[in-house]
């Protein structure tokens, strides 16, 4: 047993420390936060602890009136994406003509991290994978929602290929230990790195539909989207890891692969394309001994079946 494990609950114990504790079944002095929230929780809490809102500029990693919310609820976690560091070459023909970089204005940023997209002409936003997204409005806000995905009429694998795909060299990590160093400068949080996903961001560059018919009809396809999302993932978090893995506690990925009763596919065609696909993420994680956190939303049982 540990000095953490064995102290008494009067301990106060940092929150990397806290949260360490709760994933090796031991009890901390309280129960571990993270938190997520859409534009408009953000915007009431700031309200709500009079803070006062920020403005960001683009060489900024994150919004800090974001994170004072964060430290006035006392949160533990603290999470960074691989989106936070793209930085693609002039001449890598990203950006579509007419559009602009807008780090800031996604509705889907639900932490205080800013995230890569390029805002078209007409107002969508478009991603690093070329996936274009616009707000739906609801009753409480807006929400983020895929409205082109640039797939969606390949007949070929020739046009697969062909398609402008990220290279690994449009992203840049070097930010990464000055950021984690600015972060403990407050406190040592528990840090993980959100990786990306891979079945998700297959059928959103494709089309649900179309992706779902090509697992079965033409698994080629599927297959070689689901591969060239996965090299850039694995590739980051490598590099991730060898300039900053001692003070990266957990890595993240995601993948909603079911429905609240069953999953989107077989469980023959998830053992066959997603699960090694996400081993090779694991794979590495676990080379440099770090934890894994994958979300799913779906009962467990459905998401990694026996």
């Amino acid at each position: 047993m540990n000095s953490l494990s064995s102290a008494p609950r009067t301990t106060i114990l940092t929150p990397r420390q806290r949260v360490e504790l709760s994933l090796n079944h031991q009890e901390p002095d309280r129960i571990p936060t993270d938190f997520f929230a859409t534009p408009e929780v953000w915007g009431n809490l700031m309200r709500c602890f009079e803070i006062e809102k920020s403005r960001p500029e683009d060489d900024d990693y994150f919004d800090e009136s974001r994170e004072e919310v964060l430290r006035h609820l006392a949160i533990d976690c603290r999470v960074l994406s691989y989106d936070m560091f793209i930085n693609p070459p002039p001449g890598a023909g990203m950006l579509v003509p007419g559009a602009a970089v807008d780090w800031w204005g996604s509705p889907t940023r639900s932490t205080p991290n800013r995230m890569w997209r390029q805002k078209l002409p007409d107002g969508t936003l478009r991603d690093i994978w070329g996936r274009c997204s616009g707000p739906v409005q609801n009753a409480f806000g807006a929400y983020e929602e895929i409205i082109f995905s640039p797939l969606c009429n390949v007949t070929s694998l020739v046009d697969l290929k062909s398609f402008p795909w990220p290279s690994l060299d449009w992203w840049d990590f070097s930010g990464l230990p000055g950021l984690i160093e600015q972060y403990d400068r407050r406190d040592q949080y528990h840090i993980r790195f959100r990786a990306g996903s891979v079945f998700e961001e297959a059928w959103q560059l494709r089309g649900m539909e179309a992706f779902l018919i090509d697992m079965v009809t033409q698994p080629e396809y599927a297959e070689y989207i689901m591969d060239r999302g996965t090299e850039v993932y694995v590739a980051n978090l490598r590099s991730v890891l060898e300039q900053a893995g001692e003070r990266i506690d957990m890595i993240y990925f995601y993948d909603d692969v079911a429905t609240q009763i069953s999953l989107l596919l077989s469980k023959k065609a998830w053992r066959q394309s997603i699960r090694p696909r996400h081993a090779k993420i694991i794979e590495i994680a676990h080379q440099y001994g770090k934890q894994i956190m994958y979300n799913c939303v779906a009962p467990f049982r459905y998401c990694y079946p026996s």
